[in-house]
């Protein structure tokens, strides 16, 4: 099930990297008397290596987070090992080592990738990127290569989608009645917010790495690009433990200054939540953001001090108009990574606080399938918003 549903990130990436490649190493290699098959295995597949090993270690780590599927399934993992110790035996230590270990697994994934790679680099060295004319299939050939095509797609999408509108049509007044437009409301306020502040302060780091080229501003982005890679329930326990104590001291002073007791100032609310999402999908906004600032040619900042504007004036005329497409971008991929979001969501979402994942997920354990049609049908439209503003993205750009 995972392969059908995570090997988009895979896809997409390899997709980019085989267009971006100049078409001439591999007129090169035909012409030096390497078949088709050859020349893939031996030309396009090693220079498209980074955007594999990043597609499958994006997949891998998504895996290592799922909570929702593994539960429903019945499968023991780090993610619900942390819950049920956090909820079903109130052991906190145990959530906490197991959190701590899950996160230690996946430090050394990225260190054996990292050292795996060396100090090999993959460049286009012609500057240039001219289409390669594609290789028209006949007969079986035809066939076969529509129906690999087509696999993933049906199984991953068409299929499920498919099973989800008629599940949610069936009665659907009581799919679709208040409480789910309340479960709609609290998911998008909570992405809505997240992201908003997501890609503020994405900006404002990637702006900060590109005035200052030191070490400390570079030290800073990799730490925050770290947080995508540790799981949700891990980022949940890490966040919960010192905010709750964080959260007493606070009610205790406010008790001494004013005489009354507030309760939960920040676990109690979505203060706490947000900011777990932050500490997980930063990395999303930041990558989006660096990435077409880096584009920005330095001319034009040094033009614009040159005209009498100030780093923030620079960034507030100049930069942000660039990017707006780029911010659009990267609010949308943080917007949807929070409204699937489901083991932080779990832990540390206020009480009687639902969103479309966790009624999905709750719905779907008490096997109620047919009522967790809606929720999770919500969830699969927005989530394709993204991979239609990505695709056209893609396509747009190489044409």
């Amino acid at each position: 099930m995972f392969v059908f549903v995570l090997y988009p990130y895979v896809y997409l990436l390899t997709r980019t990297a085989f267009i971006e490649r100049a078409s001439g190493m591999l007129e090169a290699s035909r012409t030096l008397g390497l078949g088709p098959w050859r020349s893939f295995f031996r030309v396009s597949l090693p220079l498209a290596r980074p955007a594999v090993a990043a597609g499958a270690a994006l997949a891998l780590m998504e895996t290592l987070a799922d909570y929702g599927t593994v539960s429903y399934f019945g499968v023991q993992t780090f993610t619900t090992g942390i819950y049920r110790a956090w909820f079903s035996l109130g052991d906190r230590i145990a959530a906490a080592q197991l959190a701590a270990a899950l996160l230690g697994f996946v430090t050394l994934l990225l260190l054996i990738e990292r050292i795996s790679r060396g100090r090999s680099r993959f460049y286009n060295t012609t500057g240039r990127n001219r289409p390669r004319s594609g290789q028209r299939l006949l007969g079986w050939r035809a066939w076969l290569a529509s129906a690999v095509c087509t696999l993933p797609l049906a199984i991953g999408f068409v299929l499920p989608a498919g099973l989800l509108l008629r599940l949610a049509l069936a009665n659907g007044e009581a799919r679709f009645g208040e409480h789910f437009f309340v479960m709609v409301r609290n998911s998008f306020v909570l992405a809505g917010l997240t992201a908003a502040i997501a890609v503020s302060l994405a900006v404002l780091l990637a702006y900060g790495a590109r005035l200052s080229k030191g070490l400390l501003a570079r030290a800073l982005n990799r730490l925050v690009s770290l947080g995508y890679a540790v799981p949700g329930s891990v980022i949940a326990v890490g966040v919960l433990i010192p905010v709750s104590r964080l959260d007493i001291w606070l009610a205790g002073q406010w008790q001494d200054w004013f005489g009354s007791n507030p309760g939960l100032l920040l676990t109690g609310g979505i203060a706490a939540l947000i900011y777990a999402y932050l500490v997980r999908f930063l990395a999303v906004a930041l990558q989006a953001v660096s990435t077409s600032l880096a584009k920005i040619t330095p001319n034009m900042d040094d033009a614009a001090r040159g005209l009498g504007l100030g780093q923030g004036a620079t960034l507030r005329r100049v930069h942000l108009p660039i990017l707006r497409s780029s911010l659009f971008t990267a609010g949308l991929l943080v917007f949807v990574d929070v409204m699937k979001e489901l083991p932080a969501t779990l832990v540390m979402r206020p009480f009687d606080f639902d969103t479309l994942a966790t009624q999905a997920y709750t719905l779907a354990s008490d096997e109620r399938l047919a009522e967790a049609a809606s929720a999770s049908l919500a969830i699969v439209v927005v989530g394709l918003l993204p991979l239609i503003a990505l695709s056209r993205q893609i396509s747009r750009s190489h044409r």
